[in-house]
């Protein structure tokens, strides 16, 4: 009888040990953005000058020295004019700097241009890239002293997904394969996972491949020519088309009590220019009515 009750209360103990873990997996991490500076989420195609112009002032204007980051793009080697976007909205102090090396990566001759930078952009291609070549070296510690010192950290298309701190399409297979053989990104954004090219390309879906297996995290999409502007723990949309916010809730201009939705681990809803987003909480700012007199 003994053994019996032992075994017994061995399974209920197994049961609730199984169930916390399980809860704990449902469970909504805390998302954290940068303490200091900004970022610059963008989800590739054309930007419209309002995104660029804003990067540069949040950089510190026009003169502020900015890096410009190429090599997700996968091209042997690059010159100044990967900064002409740059250049053309008026920066007048921008570098293009570049490596696959991991060595190289991590040496004070490379990373003197970042030294003294407010303003780090990186472009699009491959995540897995800037991973492989920064990932752990003085380079990437580099990035985060440019937020330290009040700048900006932005990029399209990879650069974005690159932000978050889990690495959606980072397979080096192919850009299909949403939970790859790279997984980490580097972090500027915490417990999040950004795609981009989402509308343009169909990819509304896609997230849910992350979400089933990694509910803890924020799931956002971005479209092509918009942006996500990230002050602290929140953010503001700028640019011509939508972010799509994956938090297991929706939203509705219209509200949601006449819409037939599907279970809440399938929703998902659009924000546009101008509207704002509380990262931490998970829930959208109100905008202000403007009063009339």
């Amino acid at each position: 009888m003994k053994i019996k009750f032992v075994i017994i209360l061995l399974c209920v103990l197994l049961v609730l040990t199984l169930t916390n873990l399980a809860q704990t997996d449902t469970k909504s991490a805390v998302v954290t953005g940068p303490e200091k500076g900004s970022l610059v989420i963008v989800g590739g195609g054309r930007m419209p000058q309002a995104i660029v112009k804003r990067f540069i002032e949040l950089a510190g204007g026009v003169d502020a020295p900015i890096v410009v980051i190429p090599t997700a793009l996968g091209a042997e080697k690059y010159d100044q004019r990967r900064a002409n976007f740059l250049k053309r909205a008026g920066a007048k102090n921008v570098t293009v700097l570049h490596t696959y090396d991991k060595k190289e990566a991590d040496t004070d001759k490379f990373i003197e241009p970042l030294k003294n930078a407010k303003g780090v952009w990186f472009g699009g291609g491959r995540q897995w890239r800037l991973v492989d070549a920064y990932a752990g070296t003085k380079t990437e510690k580099m990035f985060w002293e440019v937020l330290k010192r009040g700048g900006v950290i932005g990029g399209s298309s990879a650069g974005a997904t690159i932000q978050g701190s889990y690495l959606a399409r980072g397979d080096t297979k192919n850009n299909q394969i949403m939970m790859g053989d790279h997984e980490e990104g580097f972090g500027f954004l915490k417990n999040v996972a950004i795609d981009q090219h989402v509308l343009a390309r169909n990819r509304q879906f896609d997230m849910f491949t992350i979400l089933k297996k990694r509910r803890e995290l924020l799931g956002i999409g971005i479209d092509e020519g918009t942006a996500m502007i990230v002050q602290n723990d929140k953010f503001e949309v700028l640019g011509r088309s939508y972010v799509l916010i994956y938090d297991n809730t929706f939203w509705s201009r219209e509200g949601s009590s006449l819409k037939n939705l599907p279970d809440k681990n399938s929703l998902f809803y659009f924000l546009r220019n101008g509207d704002r987003y509380d990262l931490k909480n998970r829930r959208i700012i109100p905008r202000q009515r403007r009063q009339r007199n």
